[in-house]
């Protein structure tokens, strides 16, 4: 009778299957990447030159929000070309809503030691953090006279005050290997950007559009957003919560998707991993491609 009555109650009401949680990866890839050409990209940037002898280096504009990774980008990129752990630009490893960049400075990587020691073609500049707020952050009108070369060498950012023609770090001459030849936009896959400071992307990305100057972005601390990525680097682009924060960053700032490059940053290795490489490598390389096809049409 017990057995009977239980076979009703199943029938009835039977028990729920316990549904698989859906999988945080796509089954393919949405950009394919072969990564064993470490050292085929490697050698094509360790090789470049641009092809006018009046300009001796390539130089790129990194931009963002405070914390994105700029600084440590820079450094990143040293590790790859000197192919061992450096650190020439001055990064904050505490979180802080204010710039720990306070001056323009050129960040040049060396090739060899000594009185033989010569610099790659390809050159960083890092500025002040955009900030919440008019007043706070690097001013929009500082970021254009640098895109135009009109920035000198240690000029210190005034969050206030724009840079004027009378300003000791004003240049009032700028040549051709002064001007900024690719714009890229440091964004965190780890935060939420506020709505003031995309205002000011887009303000500085119209800038640069005026001016002719090629942009792409990167999206770093992709460890930290997302697990699977954290446990392989590899599986980059089979995670769902990158390629919809990616879309979402496209959408917001203009930026096309396939000018957008997901990266890690050296912040915890003592030694260089081939992995962490290639995805500094595979952004660095269209930033030369970029930088070269303005410098050839336009300088």
């Amino acid at each position: 009778m017990f057995g009977w009555i239980m076979r009703i109650l199943w029938r009835n009401n039977p028990p729920k299957k316990e549904q698989t949680p859906e999988s945080p990866l796509l089954d393919e890839p949405w950009r394919q990447l072969r990564w064993g050409d470490r050292q085929r990209d490697l050698q094509y940037v360790q090789e470049y030159k641009p092809a006018r002898e009046d300009i001796r280096y390539l130089r790129v504009l990194l931009y963002g929000p405070v914390g994105a990774g700029k600084s440590s980008f820079i450094n990143s990129v040293s590790n790859v070309l000197r192919e061992r752990v450096t650190s020439p630009a001055l990064a904050s490893a505490t979180t802080s809503d204010k710039s720990f960049t306070k001056q323009y400075d050129t960040h040049k990587f060396a090739k060899g030691r000594g009185s033989s020691k010569t610099f790659y073609s390809v050159v960083f500049n890092d500025i002040m953090g955009l900030e919440d707020g008019s007043n706070n952050g690097v001013h929009p009108n500082d970021i254009k006279l640098a895109l135009e070369g009109r920035l000198k060498e240690g000029h210190k950012f005034n969050q206030v005050s724009p840079v004027t023609k009378n300003d000791p770090g004003y240049n009032k001459s700028p040549s051709a290997d002064d001007r900024v030849h690719v714009l890229v936009c440091v964004m965190s896959a780890h935060a939420q950007t506020k709505p003031s400071i995309l205002e000011k992307m887009k303000s500085v990305r119209g800038t640069a559009s005026e001016l002719g100057i090629p942009q792409m972005a990167m999206m770093t601390h992709i460890d930290d957003a997302c697990g699977e990525i954290e446990k392989d680097l590899k599986t980059v682009y089979k995670s769902k919560y990158l390629r919809k924060k990616i879309k979402d960053f496209s959408a917001a700032v203009g930026i096309p998707i396939n000018c957008i490059f997901p990266v890690k940053n050296y912040s915890e290795e003592i030694d260089l991993n081939d992995d962490v490489d290639f995805l500094v490598l595979s952004a660095l390389k269209k930033m030369v491609d970029f930088g070269d096809d303005f410098i050839e049409k336009n300088c």
